[in-house]
Protein backbone atom coordinates (compact mmCIF):
# COMPACT_ATOMS: atom_id res chain seq x y z
CA UNK A 1 0.00 0.00 0.00
CA UNK A 2 3.24 2.29 0.94
CA UNK A 3 4.44 1.86 -2.55
CA UNK A 4 1.09 2.74 -4.35
CA UNK A 5 1.17 5.91 -2.32
CA UNK A 6 4.98 7.02 -3.78
CA UNK A 7 3.95 6.70 -7.17
CA UNK A 8 1.83 8.68 -8.11
CA UNK A 9 3.90 12.04 -6.24
CA UNK A 10 6.88 10.65 -7.93
CA UNK A 11 5.65 10.60 -11.29
CA UNK A 12 4.10 14.21 -10.62
CA UNK A 13 7.09 15.18 -9.89
CA UNK A 14 8.88 13.81 -12.86
CA UNK A 15 6.42 15.51 -15.08
CA UNK A 16 7.07 18.80 -13.66
CA UNK A 17 10.68 18.47 -13.73
CA UNK A 18 10.39 16.99 -17.49
CA UNK A 19 7.94 19.90 -18.21
CA UNK A 20 10.74 22.99 -16.57
CA UNK A 21 13.30 21.06 -18.91
CA UNK A 22 11.61 21.45 -21.87
CA UNK A 23 10.96 25.45 -21.24
CA UNK A 24 14.56 26.25 -20.90
CA UNK A 25 14.46 27.13 -25.04
CA UNK A 26 11.68 30.28 -24.18
CA UNK A 27 13.14 31.57 -21.43
CA UNK A 28 16.44 31.60 -23.01
CA UNK A 29 14.87 33.59 -25.63
CA UNK A 30 13.23 36.01 -23.06
CA UNK A 31 16.02 36.73 -21.46
CA UNK A 32 17.88 37.48 -24.30
CA UNK A 33 15.48 39.90 -26.06
CA UNK A 34 15.76 41.59 -22.52
CA UNK A 35 19.28 41.72 -22.65
CA UNK A 36 18.25 43.87 -25.48
CA UNK A 37 15.98 45.91 -23.72
CA UNK A 38 17.90 46.12 -20.65
CA UNK A 39 20.85 47.84 -22.69
CA UNK A 40 18.90 50.48 -24.09
CA UNK A 41 16.85 51.18 -20.53
CA UNK A 42 20.11 51.57 -19.20
CA UNK A 43 21.82 53.93 -21.76
CA UNK A 44 18.44 56.00 -21.48
CA UNK A 45 18.71 56.19 -18.04
CA UNK A 46 22.59 57.47 -18.33
CA UNK A 47 23.80 54.56 -16.25
CA UNK A 48 26.50 53.35 -17.62
CA UNK A 49 27.63 50.51 -15.11
CA UNK A 50 24.45 49.27 -16.26
CA UNK A 51 25.12 49.54 -20.02
CA UNK A 52 28.84 47.73 -19.70
CA UNK A 53 26.85 45.34 -17.50
CA UNK A 54 24.34 44.34 -19.73
CA UNK A 55 27.12 44.07 -22.02
CA UNK A 56 29.46 41.09 -23.69
CA UNK A 57 33.10 41.71 -23.05
CA UNK A 58 33.83 42.21 -26.62
CA UNK A 59 31.30 45.11 -27.14
CA UNK A 60 32.30 47.04 -23.63
CA UNK A 61 34.54 49.08 -25.51
CA UNK A 62 32.13 49.97 -28.09
CA UNK A 63 29.01 50.36 -25.45
CA UNK A 64 31.36 52.85 -23.69
CA UNK A 65 31.75 54.69 -26.75
CA UNK A 66 27.27 54.60 -27.69
CA UNK A 67 26.79 55.92 -24.30
CA UNK A 68 29.14 58.78 -24.55
CA UNK A 69 27.85 59.86 -27.90
CA UNK A 70 24.42 60.40 -26.32
CA UNK A 71 25.90 62.81 -23.42
CA UNK A 72 24.75 65.62 -24.61
CA UNK A 73 21.07 64.56 -25.08
CA UNK A 74 18.04 63.47 -23.34
CA UNK A 75 16.56 60.22 -23.96
CA UNK A 76 13.42 58.18 -24.48
CA UNK A 77 12.36 54.64 -25.26
CA UNK A 78 9.45 54.96 -27.46
CA UNK A 79 7.18 51.12 -27.63
CA UNK A 80 10.88 49.60 -27.46
CA UNK A 81 9.63 45.47 -27.33
CA UNK A 82 12.38 42.71 -28.58
CA UNK A 83 12.04 39.36 -29.37
CA UNK A 84 14.56 36.79 -30.17
CA UNK A 85 14.96 34.39 -32.74
CA UNK A 86 16.10 30.99 -32.89
CA UNK A 87 19.76 30.61 -31.00
CA UNK A 88 22.93 29.66 -33.21
CA UNK A 89 25.27 28.35 -30.94
CA UNK A 90 25.48 30.17 -27.64
CA UNK A 91 24.06 33.44 -29.26
CA UNK A 92 20.86 34.73 -30.22
CA UNK A 93 19.52 37.17 -33.03
CA UNK A 94 17.33 40.02 -31.22
CA UNK A 95 15.06 42.10 -33.18
CA UNK A 96 12.92 44.99 -31.79
CA UNK A 97 10.42 47.14 -32.89
CA UNK A 98 10.24 51.01 -31.60
CA UNK A 99 12.52 53.47 -31.43
CA UNK A 100 14.70 55.88 -29.29
CA UNK A 101 13.61 59.27 -28.84
CA UNK A 102 16.39 61.82 -28.60
CA UNK A 103 15.82 65.42 -27.59
CA UNK A 104 18.93 68.17 -28.57
CA UNK A 105 17.00 71.29 -27.12
CA UNK A 106 15.10 72.29 -30.07
CA UNK A 107 14.81 70.07 -31.62
CA UNK A 108 13.58 66.00 -31.57
CA UNK A 109 15.27 63.03 -33.32
CA UNK A 110 13.65 59.63 -33.88
CA UNK A 111 16.19 56.54 -33.75
CA UNK A 112 14.56 53.34 -35.39
CA UNK A 113 16.16 50.73 -33.44
CA UNK A 114 14.29 48.45 -35.65
CA UNK A 115 16.81 49.05 -38.34
CA UNK A 116 18.95 47.09 -36.52
CA UNK A 117 19.87 43.36 -35.68
CA UNK A 118 21.18 42.78 -32.32
CA UNK A 119 23.49 39.55 -31.21
CA UNK A 120 22.89 38.58 -27.84
CA UNK A 121 25.49 35.76 -26.10
CA UNK A 122 25.74 33.91 -22.96
CA UNK A 123 28.62 35.28 -21.11
CA UNK A 124 29.09 34.68 -17.27
CA UNK A 125 25.55 32.77 -17.33
CA UNK A 126 23.94 36.12 -18.02
CA UNK A 127 22.64 37.06 -21.58
CA UNK A 128 24.50 40.55 -22.62
CA UNK A 129 23.76 42.49 -25.92
CA UNK A 130 26.92 41.75 -28.23
CA UNK A 131 26.49 44.56 -30.49
CA UNK A 132 24.14 45.18 -33.86
CA UNK A 133 24.52 45.20 -37.81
Amino acid sequence: MFKNRMILPLLVLLLILLLAGCSGGTDNKTAAAAAVQAYWQAMVERDLNKVVASSCAAWEAQARTEFNSFSAVKLKLDNVTCQAGSPSGDAFQVTCTGAILANYGAEDQTIDIANRTYRVVNEGGDWRMCGYQ
